[in-house]
């Protein structure tokens, strides 16, 4: 099966910052995306950050100018660099990749469990 298991949450003070990783345990045939969400009011997740295989990016408006997403094709890991931290930030942050695989090879979303970001002074 294909696992995605996020890692860097933690408890971090307003102004700080987190890296999130989220490597993917998966025989990757092509990515066509990779991003990350988080539970919104209303929402099942609402996007924060995703990229495409081109290199194209799209920012939440609330976290323009603050995070930054990035991956590793060579690793299968895409990152989540959150600068200056709000207390709005707090949330359980998903990471998901879009790619087909040994295991399906047709586009498939593959979605991790979580990790736990918490901004509080």
């Amino acid at each position: 099966q294909v696992q995605l298991v996020e890692s860097g949450g933690g408890l971090v003070q307003p102004g700080g910052s987190l890296r999130l990783s989220c490597p993917a345990s998966a025989s990757i045939i092509s990515i066509y995306g990779m991003g990350w969400y988080r539970p919104a009011p209303g929402k099942q997740r609402e996007l924060v950050a995703a990229d495409t295989n081109n290199g194209g990016t799209n920012y939440a408006d609330s976290v323009k100018g603050r995070f930054t997403i990035s991956r590793d094709n060579a690793k299968n890991t895409v990152y989540l660099q959150m600068n200056s931290l709000k207390p709005e930030d707090t949330a359980v942050y998903f990471c998901k990749l879009r790619a087909t695989t040994t295991y399906r090879p047709y586009e498939y979303d593959y979605w991790g469990q979580g990790t736990q970001v918490t901004v509080s002074s």
